[in-house]
């Protein structure tokens, strides 16, 4: 447990710590009066009411409408359905940058319906609510259809053959059972858009701000770290609230549930409801998921492979070297994130898992969810000003860039572990160590056999998740080295058509590497649940 804790102390806790330090303290002196001055200015308060409403709004119409596709995944049986799981689940893994892209391309200054019917949403609210349901959706199908498909529908059935109605049955059956999933879901999503940064910088235009775009233009762009600092704060303390009562949701749906085989409870749609109800989310996903991504791909191939070609160009102004080369160096950093992903996040997940393991090593699984959470812009920026100086001086290092994805990566890992690990029988190892084998080879020869498609689907959920961090990046990426988000990033912020059409096949490019990764981690799956 000792090198997951130095790992996330060395290059998490010191770096948000060295930015609020940088911030807070003047001449040797803290300044928390600063908290007050900066919370009390209209324009903050305006950025925080706007972070909380729109997290609020994109996530009670993330839940209207991913519900209904909850329920067909978990009830229904149909052809396709593996496929469509797959295709539901791209949005979730590709990059916010991507995301956003996508519906610049349909809603945005010549998109799809401002040639159709000469409307324009970006730099609108709704804009980036139905972005934010369209990154989520998944979150939603997973996280409630994967517990919904285990529920025994007996239950249920009883109830109706006691005379309750089926919307009553579902109400006080089903319902309550699905209460803290539902609940777990919704938390995500809050988490996810109320950190929403990709998403807002790019369909928000200087309209809309949340607090990670607050943090960002503030450190970035006015040089403000006083304010910057106490920004963090308030987002830090916001999602620790967050994940503490994720937390305690989860320790809920553990708990109080009796669950079933998923394979016995789906069956094939009976009646026109349920037939009705697939064509509507199947509707639903071609026109919320599907098309945004096709009007995507169609607008990258506006002029044949002309766009495609000018990537291998390089211009001398917003890149050193041609755009094609931030495809390189996409893998390059999320092969060597990935790797320090599966390491730390395996050696948190084993420890962890152990059977003695002591409170306040169970403590630490939920800080490992705090990466997630906080202001990866200050992450990022943190990382200049803390490993600036030797033992540690890395700012030149390409190393960098891996590690602050890996902070991402992590968590991603030890949820897809550790459930795994805790399954082992402690009696296997048990019987290996009474037999003479050395701690090394009971985890060889007992607990890798068992884990081996588990810790696959973890290095591609890191691999993926590493490929689209965008936040931390920006700020420590090279301009001779830059990666595929911030290459997009910055070609959108250039005028022309050509600098748009150049980030529209970049991004065509990402979400084609992002979809074959979620495509492989499907045929590897351990798990029925279907949860992240």
């Amino acid at each position: 447990m000792l090198v997951p804790v130095a790992f996330f102390a060395v290059f998490f806790a010191w770096p948000v710590a060295a930015i609020v330090t940088r911030g807070l303290k003047t001449d040797g002196v803290w300044r928390f009066g600063r908290i007050a001055d900066v919370v009390g200015q209209s324009d903050i308060r305006h950025v925080l009411w706007f972070t909380t409403w729109q997290a609020l709004a994109s996530t009670a119409l993330t839940l209207l409408v991913a519900l209904p596709a909850a329920y067909v995944f978990a009830r229904l049986d149909f052809p396709g359905k593996q496929v469509l799981r797959a295709v539901v689940t791209v949005p979730f893994v590709l990059p916010t940058v991507v995301v956003g892209t996508a519906f610049l391309a349909l809603v945005g200054r010549g998109g799809l319906l401002d040639e159709l019917w000469g409307v324009r949403l970006d730099t609108t609210v709704w804009a980036i609510l139905l972005a934010h349901v369209f990154f989520n959706y998944a979150v939603v199908v997973r996280t409630v259809g994967g517990l919904w498909a285990q529920l025994d529908p007996r239950q249920e059935e009883a109830a109706r053959m006691l005379g309750v109605s089926p919307l009553g049955a579902w109400r006080k059956v089903t319902l309550p059972a699905l209460a803290p999933a539902v609940a777990a879901a919704a938390l995500m999503v809050f988490l996810f858009t109320f950190t929403s940064f990709g998403v807002v910088q790019i369909l928000g235009g200087p309209t809309f701000s949340t607090l990670e775009v607050e943090i960002y233009r503030q450190t970035s762009e006015i040089f403000d770290l006083s304010t910057a600092a106490v920004l963090t704060i308030v987002q830090f303390v916001a999602v620790g609230a967050i994940l503490a009562v994720h937390a305690w949701t989860v320790r809920r749906r553990e708990s109080a549930l009796r669950l079933v085989d998923p394979s016995v409870t789906a069956r094939r749609p009976r009646g026109a409801g349920q037939w009705a109800l697939l064509g509507a989310v199947l509707a639903t996903v071609a026109v919320l998921l599907v098309l945004p991504l096709a009007v995507l791909v169609r607008r990258s191939f506006d002029g044949g492979f002309g766009y495609y070609r000018a990537l291998g160009d390089a211009d001398g102004g917003t890149f050193l070297v041609a755009p094609i080369q931030a495809v390189a160096n996409s893998l390059e950093y999320a092969v060597a994130a990935t790797a320090i992903a599966v390491v730390i996040g395996g050696l948190a997940a084993a420890a962890l898992a152990r059977r003695d393991a002591g409170r306040l090593v169970r403590g630490f699984d939920a800080l490992l969810m705090l990466p997630l959470g906080v202001s990866a812009v200050t992450v990022g920026f943190g990382f200049l000003i803390a490993l600036d100086k030797p033992p540690l001086d890395l700012r030149q290092s390409w190393i960098l860039v891996p590690l602050a994805q890996a902070l991402v990566g992590v968590p991603f890992v030890v949820r897809t572990m550790l459930p795994v690990l805790r399954a082992v029988d402690e009696r296997l190892r048990e019987a290996a160590a009474v037999l003479g084998a050395s701690p090394w080879r009971v985890w060889r020869e007992v607990d890798l056999p068992m884990v081996r498609r588990a810790l696959l689907v973890a290095a591609g959920f890191a691999f993926a998740v590493s490929l689209g961090e965008f936040g931390a990046t920006v700020f420590i990426a090279r301009p001779d080295s830059p990666t595929l988000p911030v290459a997009v990033a910055r070609l959108l912020s250039r005028p022309g058509d050509l600098n748009y059409g150049q980030a529209m096949a970049l991004s065509t490019i990402l979400m084609v590497v992002c979809a074959v990764a979620l495509l492989v981690l499907e045929r590897l799956r351990t798990d029925r649940t279907g949860e992240f």
